[in-house]
């Protein structure tokens, strides 16, 4: 991840365009973390792509998203759960990454409680289990329900696989009539060892780490399943109580160890910041040998009436603080370098190491950004690492960031071969030998071979098969690849005349290739089928367009509503001017660099006849702007401009939204109503001039019934 730009060179569009494209990443890592167990993004990266986000939302508060990532928790609930409402939500924590936020966290109480730096103030301190949130509720002491986490207000209802845990019992004596519990649902190190020998042997699935393998046991289908899986867990929270169960943090904590419940064993009660800190150390200290995976320690504050006054912010309480730790680090030797191409033709090299063992998971490769990062040098041509450079031979420093992605610290000097030479960053495709060409302020080479790139095509159609994309069932990324090794899909049109050219009756069939049957050949076939039928955001998606996410297809399916306006569009636009050209980039959250890579997109001569192609084998299902029955606004475009007074921009543009209007960014003719606050200046004006209607704050509030 490249450094990002200094929050004062940003300009507004280019501010909106960094919140969608952070928007669009961060959903899709809630998904991948909470949903599917398979997350990509380290927990450094994403926590740092969240805080970006709520700086560049704190510096334009206008431009706050109605799909902000500042305001979820998790992801939604997988398909094949029942759903469980939280009666009270089960919320993230805020995060904290040097002692220094710890001080300004209970200074930020202290000022909100009013209590001077020398008034007492305890808080509790006790290890982040890197597991799977859970809650069970009890009702007279019987265990009736275990739900995930989910989106934070709703979850998965897994009680059936809950019940197999032996750590949750099935019955309390001495409860409260209604009791919540809340905890964490893990994997030690010994068991998860163990059960990924008994995977391999089988031939079943094996797991990246103890939090996957707890998170894809307990949300399992079939409760005989995780029955076989080693789970544990520790409580550490409540939710909806009948009674309290104390009045502190430590008393309700001891209360849930008498009722038969597995609490941290290293949790603390410290009266001040030294203490909080000696106890960070010490867990921190001990967190090779704990047995199971941690990744920091939390902090909260000890008073329950306390922690009441507090509250909560939109995801988060006050009154609570998650300290993580520094990544875990090891050292190795670089054995070569390897470079993969991405999608948009992005070259990206990994460094194949020497293997090693970093926080209890065996690490033999690590990533390495891109050519300035192996040479020691940031995206700005600033010095990292003191400017050395990375080369095969060497000695480095490893970390897993997150505790997930392997990355380079730095190098040893000290241990390099004498021989060594810097590593020459390839200008050519190692795939299929096209220019592989830098471009003006990017970090990354890209190859230009489009579709004639083996892994540039092959990357496309797995991403077009994606869930998000065209989710087409029993036909993954190694089936993809394989189809495409062979010559029987080199383009998504392919997909689709898999049954007309490999199906029953054909000389060559699905169903005779190793792997496959009569039945799964049958059943991805008809997946295929059904997939014909297809809403115009999820092809636009599909395509994989650069920089145009998943937000920012559903974004343009919602303006244009049908794949032949779109289309249409698109081919108008081509010299990046004219009236199709400013309506594109008048949609809010478009901005220059999307509307330039979806545009050129199309006028890609190979492209867009893949495109043509594909388009006849489907049926596009047109897609509508949300309405409201009776809505006065309902389908018109909505600007606004100035600062509003009695709501923030992001509220006013989610109401308008709600009411079914499309709200863009910039005035043009097919504007129909602009809101002015005090400073709406030129957009104002150019609004009159056209003769559009124009309405003040109190105006607009009327016309929406607000």
């Amino acid at each position: 991840m490249t450094d990002p730009r200094p929050l004062a060179e940003l300009s507004l569009d280019e501010a909106a365009e960094e919140l969608r494209a952070l928007a669009d990443r961060l959903n899709a890592a809630n998904r991948e973390y909470h949903q599917e167990d398979a997350p990509k993004l380290s927990d450094a990266e994403y926590d740092a792509l969240k805080r970006r986000n709520a700086e560049i939302e704190a510096l334009y508060p206008e431009l706050r998203r109605a799909d902000s990532p500042s305001e979820q928790v998790g992801a939604a609930p997988a398909e094949g759960f029942a759903k469980v409402r939280h009666v009270v939500p089960m919320l993230s924590l805020e995060n904290a990454f040097e002692d220094a936020e710890l001080v300004e966290f209970d200074a930020r109480v202290r000022r909100f409680l009013g209590l001077s730096a020398e008034e007492p103030l305890a808080f509790t301190a006790e290890p982040k289990i890197d597991g799977l949130s859970l809650s069970l509720r009890y009702e007279k002491g019987v265990l009736v329900q275990a739900a995930t986490r989910g989106d934070g207000e709703t979850g998965e209802n897994v009680t059936a696989n809950a019940r197999t845990i032996p750590d949750i019992p099935e019955q309390l004596d001495g409860a409260p009539e209604v009791l919540e519990v809340r905890g964490e649902a893990y994997m030690s190190h010994a068991d998860f060892a163990a059960l990924n020998a008994r995977q391999a042997e089988t031939g079943g699935k094996t797991f990246a780490n103890p939090r996957n393998a707890a998170a894809g046991s307990l949300r399992q289908l079939d409760a005989r399943i995780t029955a076989g899986r080693p789970l544990r867990y520790f409580a550490y929270a409540w939710g909806a109580l009948s009674e309290p169960l104390g009045a502190t943090q430590t008393e309700a904590i001891a209360r849930l160890t008498a009722l038969g419940f597995q609490v941290n064993p290293l949790m603390r009660r410290c009266e001040h910041i030294e203490e909080m800190l000696a106890q960070y150390r010490a867990i921190e200290e001990r967190r090779a040998t704990l047995g199971y995976d941690i990744d920091g320690v939390v902090y909260k504050l000890d008073r329950l009436d306390l922690q009441a006054r507090l509250g909560f912010r939109s995801t988060t309480p006050r009154w609570a603080l998650a300290h993580k730790f520094p990544a875990q680090v090891a050292s190795t030797r670089v054995e070569g370098i390897d470079i993969q191409v991405g999608r948009t033709g992005a070259l990206s090299p990994v460094a194949r190491l020497t293997p090693v063992t970093v926080g209890g998971v065996v690490v033999s490769n690590a990533t390495l950004h891109n050519e300035d990062y192996i040479k020691g040098l940031d995206s700005k041509g600033q010095e990292i690492r003191g400017g050395r450079d990375i080369r095969v031979g060497d000695w480095v420093r490893v970390y897993r960031a997150g505790d997930v992605i392997p990355k380079v610290e730095d190098v040893d000097l000290s241990r390099r071969p004498a021989d060594s030479v810097p590593y020459e960053f390839p200008h050519t495709c190692p795939i299929c030998g096209s220019d592989a060409i830098r471009e003006e302020g990017e970090a990354v080479r890209r190859c230009t071979g489009g579709l004639i790139c083996p892994a540039q095509a092959v990357e496309k159609l797995r991403h077009f098969v994606s869930r998000n994309a065209f989710d087409i069932e029993g036909l993954g990324s190694r089936q993809v690849e394989a189809l495409f090794a062979d010559g029987w899909i080199r383009e998504p049109a392919d997909i689709f005349k898999l049954r007309e050219r490999y199906g029953p009756g054909r000389p060559l069939q699905l169903r005779n290739r190793e792997g496959w049957g009569a039945k799964s050949a049958e059943n991805v076939l008809a997946a295929i089928d059904e997939r014909r039928a297809i809403p115009l955001n999820r092809l636009i998606f599909g395509l994989g367009i650069r920089h145009v996410g998943e937000t920012g297809a559903m974004l343009l399916a919602r303006h244009y509503g049908s794949w032949d306006r779109f289309r249409d569009a698109m081919e108008a636009a081509r010299t990046h001017e004219g009236p199709e050209w400013e309506e594109l980039n008048a949609i809010d959250g478009v901005g220059p660099v999307f509307a330039a890579a979806l545009v050129d997109y199309f006028h890609e001569p190979a492209a867009r006849a893949a495109v043509d192609r594909l388009v006849a084998e489907l049926a596009i299902q047109d897609v509508e702007a949300p309405r409201t029955e009776g809505s006065p606004v309902a389908g018109k475009t909505v600007v606004f401009t100035g600062t509003l007074e009695k709501m923030t921009r992001a509220e006013a543009k989610a109401r308008a939204e709600a009411l079914g209007a499309k709200v863009a960014g910039s005035v043009s003719a097919k504007t129909d109503i602009v809101v002015v606050g005090p400073g709406a200046g030129s957009k104002e004006k150019k609004a009159r001039d056209l003769g559009l209607e124009v309405l003040d704050e109190e105006q607009w509030l009327s016309l929406i019934g607000a």
